[in-house]
Parts: structure tokens; sequence; C-alpha cells
């Protein structure tokens, strides 16, 4: 009897594995998910490559900083003489880190809601 119902519940396993797993993956789009997510990084991976090494450097020399936009601080002293700093440089630079993520993500789905009209 013991052996019995561990073959039953080998065989369910296998139709749960066989069945259920690979009909959620078709139904649910998870391929596609997982095919986006990959994109997405790579997408974001590549336009803050492109911020951080093109478009930073010279806004940082014109505000005059050799570190880009992230070493442009504002330095603020208080009553006791110790001074903050105000790294409003770093927020800068992660704010058109994200417009330009946001664009490119936004033209991408654009044009791909257009190729699916097409279609």
């Amino acid at each position: 009897m013991k052996h019995n119902l561990k073959e039953k519940i080998d065989r369910a396993g296998e139709r749960v594995k066989r069945n259920g797993f690979f009909a959620f993956m078709s139904e649910q789009g998870v391929i596609g998910l997982a095919v986006g997510l990959v994109l997405g990084t790579a997408t974001a991976t590549l336009a803050n490559s492109f911020i951080n090494n093109m478009i930073m450097p010279p806004l940082g020399l014109i505000l005059g900083s050799d570190d880009g936009l992230k070493g442009v601080v504002l330095r603020v002293a208080t009553d006791n003489g110790e001074v903050v700093l105000l790294q409003y440089g770093a927020f800068l630079n992660d704010l058109i880190n994200f417009a330009v993520i946001a664009l490119v993500i936004y033209v991408v789905v654009r044009w791909m809601k257009i190729e699916i009209k097409k279609k």
C-alpha cells in the first residue's frame, strides 16, 4: 500500500509538471515577461552608460566638477562651524537617468504597439 501511494504521487507530480507548469508558462506569458525583463535591464544599462559617460562629464565641467554632475555639491555651513554637503548633482544625475530610461521605454512600447496593430 505504501509503495502504491508513492507511485501515484510520483505520477501525479509528473502530470502537474508536464501539463500544469508548461500550460502556466504559455498562458500567462511568463517567457515573454522574462524576455522583457532581460531587454529592459539591458536597455537600462545602455542608457546609464550613455548618460554617465557621454552626458554627465560635460555638464560637470560646465558646473565646475571633475567628477561629472555627481561631483556638484552645495556647501552649507551650520551655526557651530561644521559644513554640510548637499549633493544635488547626484540627485540631478539620477533624475536625468530616470528621464532618459523612461523615454526609451516609452518609445519602444509605442513602437511595439504600432507593429502589433499592423499585423
